[in-house]
């Protein structure tokens, strides 16, 4: 069977400041690629074969870039919101371009995870569950959504980030939902399926239930998170099928040239045409295409932006060039 899904998009990326400010955060490259590659190589590989992406914010930069998905594997139409409409009001809308009858993934923009997306999907159809969501355990549940559970992972309240949490297991940003849940979410409204949705799902008595999965999870949310996520994928701790060949300490794109005497390691990426001087050294940065970077250089944990010029002997620690 294939099935469809829905990827959230839409969202500023206030937190990933100033790396947004001409590049929606799902779109900003991670491991060579834009983010939401990876998302979509989870879903092809789940055998997924179509996708809506949920788009509002900047939504003029995604449909060129992907087109109708043949590149990629998959079907991929846009779901553009004139103003954004929040989690459950972008799922309302994309929900009408839906094709087919079978449940549909709802997939956060800003979560790269290595959970059992096939194992989610079986659970959700052998349970016959309504809404099915991918959960989590953190070790501080405070800055996300917390979900209780009953010991048949049922659903029993969700509790919008609070100071004390009476659980460790969180949403994790991947959900299954029937496609009656989502023809029963109000259009063109305002709405937050976390704080709204699913709450109202559990007074009516559906059926909501969780797939505990605690393999790899990160919010891609900030910087620090993006260069992690980046180096997580190079490194070789999670895998991806969007990522491009590379030797597992270090990617460099098409058209890299480095110069002798430089060490480039902790999960660096080059961006294609980009040159480096010599006895550079470079770890965990994301370098963009087309960069010059001078001999005699230090950087760490940095973000080098499209054509930027980086001096000889400039040293930085977790600095943005050309942001």
């Amino acid at each position: 069977m294939s099935y469809s899904a829905i990827l959230l998009v839409g969202g500023f990326g206030t937190r990933l400041s100033p790396l947004t400010k001409s590049t929606p955060k799902p779109m900003l490259r991670v491991a060579g690629v834009p983010f939401i590659e990876h998302q979509i190589a989870k879903a092809r590989e789940a055998d997924i074969s179509e996708i809506i992406l949920a788009t509002s914010f900047m939504a003029e930069i995604f449909e060129p870039y992907f087109g109708d998905g043949s590149d990629h594997g998959i079907s991929i139409k846009y779901a553009v919101e004139e103003t954004a409409l929040g989690t459950g009001g972008a799922i309302s809308n994309a929900g009408q371009m839906l094709s087919g009858s079978g449940p549909v993934i709802i997939f956060n923009g800003d979560v790269l995870s290595g959970h059992d997306l096939r194992s989610q999907i079986r659970s959700h159809e052998t349970q016959g569950a309504d809404v099915t969501l991918y959960l989590t355990q953190v070790e501080d549940a405070r800055p996300y959504g917390a979900v209780e559970l009953d010991a048949q992972n049922n659903v029993l309240a969700f509790r919008e980030k609070m100071e004390n949490p009476p659980t460790n297991t969180i949403n994790a940003g991947c959900y299954i939902f029937s496609r009656k849940i989502i023809n029963e979410i109000p259009k063109g409204q305002v709405i937050s399926v976390e704080r709204e949705t699913f709450p109202k799902l559990l007074a009516q008595g559906a059926k909501v239930k969780g797939f505990v999965d605690n393999s790899y999870w990160l919010d891609i949310g900030t910087p620090q998170a993006l260069l992690q996520a980046s180096h997580d994928l190079v490194t070789g701790e999670l895998h991806s099928g969007a990522t491009p060949p590379h030797n597992g300490d270090c990617l460099l794109l098409n058209g890299v040239v480095v110069e002798v005497g430089t060490t480039i390691s902790l999960g660096t990426v080059l961006g294609e045409k980009s040159t480096v001087g010599k006895g550079t050294l470079l770890e965990n940065c994301l370098v963009g295409r087309n960069v010059k970077i001078g001999s005699g250089s230090v950087l760490r944990n940095c973000f080098v932006a499209d054509g930027y010029e980086i001096p000889a002997n400039t040293l930085a620690d977790f600095n943005f060039f050309g942001y």
